[in-house]
């Protein structure tokens, strides 16, 4: 009988070499603009100013990540991004945004993500990962498909009963949510826990949670969704209460050591929503919790909002927040597309970090050529350098290969 062979006994790992200075000259880090200047916070440090922000894909089954996955945020890491953040992964089924959801609510689900994970770090990036609640927003179809503002019916195979902190639904097209009780609040809770510690068994550098955009801890922080009376509604300091706890929690499974991030919307875009003066209450209150980054966007609570968008439009937010505190870091967002954009956030100090994520679709290799169009030496994968003359002597000076003689190819 003709003997069979596993596919893992072909295919082995193998260590890609780094690329700064690996054929040519010394790269000059003296006089690098300061948005490939590393940065270290806690354990981690990044290559450089450049994360790629949470996008969801909606394209898992059961939370499970899949090839999709693979290319598309390995792509980012060829492309030199300094962080990738993971899509908003759910911490309970009923936690996803859609069916199509990542999530990291069993064990069963690690393993793909530690293939992606693994994968992404050969090129050097930090790996993160934002886990999340949907809240009222939750059960919907995969916007692709054409249902993006039409809630799934709880009664439909495919949907499910949402939550929130009272029965205010999102807009006439959703499910008007289940109030969620305390105890079921404290399973809210526990599930964000149980979520990180799947998180760090899977070797993420980074864990964000998120409070932004209209889902659950953003529902709560806002009186427009809020209307509780107990303890996790009212004045403030009851609305803030659930994220409070739920970073508590976390910080119990997820090392001080390590890096974590909260997202909000720092402004509603309605007049009597959350404002940007509760996002800098709410800042001084998580950097003494040891939360090291506020990841500053704004939005998506209200169906009511306003927004006056354009380029760095939320950039102000970030600034805000970081002239008004003291430890904490700020990751800034927002229609950031061009290189001298993305440089003047870090060089005038509107930010420590810029999150990028439209124009990482449409380019997944823009760190390279914004540093380019900084006249900046990056690193580069050397499968592709070779391939292309001009990177290899854009990157080492010189030419050092003739594609002219034989055997070149």
């Amino acid at each position: 009988m003709e003997q069979q062979h596993k596919i893992s006994e072909y295919v082995k790992p193998w260590t890609i070499p780094k690329n700064f200075g690996s054929v040519g000259r010394a790269i000059n880090t003296t006089s690098r603009p300061q948005l490939f200047s590393p940065i270290t916070i806690k354990d981690m440090t990044m290559k450089n100013r450049i994360a790629v922000s949470p996008m969801c894909q909606y394209s898992c089954n059961d939370g499970f990540m899949n090839d999709w996955h693979l290319v598309h945020l390995g792509a980012f890491a060829k492309g030199g991004a300094g962080l990738i953040i993971l899509e908003a992964t759910a911490t309970s089924p009923e936690g996803r945004i859609s069916y199509g959801d990542s999530g990291l609510w069993k064990d069963e689900q690690m393993e793909p993500l530690k293939r992606v994970i693994d994968f992404c770090k050969i090129f050097g990036p930090r790996m993160g990962i934002q886990i999340a609640h949907a809240g009222r927003k939750a059960s919907t179809e995969p916007p692709f498909l054409g249902h993006r503002k039409q809630g799934i019916p709880f009664d439909d195979p495919k949907g499910w009963k949402v939550v929130g902190p009272s029965e205010v639904a999102w807009d006439e097209n959703s499910q008007v949510p289940h109030e969620l009780s305390i105890s079921e609040i404290k399973t809210v809770i526990n599930d964000f826990k149980n979520t990180a510690r799947r998180a760090l068994q899977c070797g993420f550098d980074f864990l964000e949670i998120h409070g932004a955009h209209g889902y659950l801890i953003s529902s709560f922080l806002s009186p427009c969704s809020n209307k509780r009376t107990d303890e996790y509604g009212g004045d403030f300091n009851g609305r803030i209460k659930l994220l409070l706890d739920i970073v508590r929690e976390v910080r119990t499974v997820w090392p001080s050591s390590k890096p974590l991030s909260v997202r909000l919307s720092c402004v509603e875009w309605v007049k009597d929503g959350w404002q940007l003066n509760d996002t800098v209450r709410l800042a001084k209150i998580l950097e003494n919790m040891d939360v090291d980054i506020l990841d500053c966007s704004s939005g998506g609570n209200s169906s009511n909002q306003h927004i006056v968008g354009g380029p760095l439009y939320q950039m102000p937010f970030a600034q805000e927040v970081k002239n008004n505190t003291n430890k904490l870091y700020t990751m800034g967002v927002g229609l950031v597309n061009k290189a001298h954009e993305a440089e003047s956030c870090i060089a005038e100090n509107k930010c420590d970090i810029v999150a990028v994520g439209r124009a990482f679709l449409r380019d997944p290799y823009w760190p390279i050529h914004v540093a380019n169009d900084l006249d900046c030496d990056v690193d580069v994968p050397l499968q592709y350098a070779f391939i292309d003359k001009r990177m290899m002597a854009h990157l080492h000076g010189k030419d050092i290969f003739d594609l002219k003689k034989p055997g070149n190819h």
